[in-house]
């Protein structure tokens, strides 16, 4: 499992848009799948749910995104999981550390 964290400032629904169509861009099997938004107050938690197939590992490899918001600051926690062949213990991590990679590149990319 990889994991990448960032505050940000800005619009949340701006971000998610972005996010929505910057992280499938980073490989042609890579799609959104699932998300969630609740608000309690002023306080909002997006989460997406990204997945794609991992030619290395030769199976699938998911990203999630969950977007606390409050006012305009943001802080955002990717986690990528799942790309391990072995049953007990995890042997090839690459598929999840490429996929962390193209979705913090998209989130440093983002002007904040």
């Amino acid at each position: 499992m990889a994991h990448y964290q960032r505050e940000l400032t800005g619009d949340v629904d701006s971000l998610v848009t972005y996010l929505d169509q910057a992280i499938p861009q980073g490989s042609i099997t890579a799609k959104y799948e699932a998300g969630t938004d609740h608000s309690i107050g002023d306080a909002r938690m997006v989460v997406r749910a990204y997945e794609r197939y991992s030619a290395f590992g030769g199976n699938r490899v998911s990203l999630c995104i969950s977007i606390l918001a409050v006012g305009d600051r943001m802080c955002l926690s990717a986690v990528s999981a799942g790309g391990s062949q072995a049953m007990f213990f995890k042997v090839n991590t690459l598929g999840e550390e490429s996929f962390l990679a193209r979705a913090r590149q998209a989130i440093e990319a983002y002007p904040s």
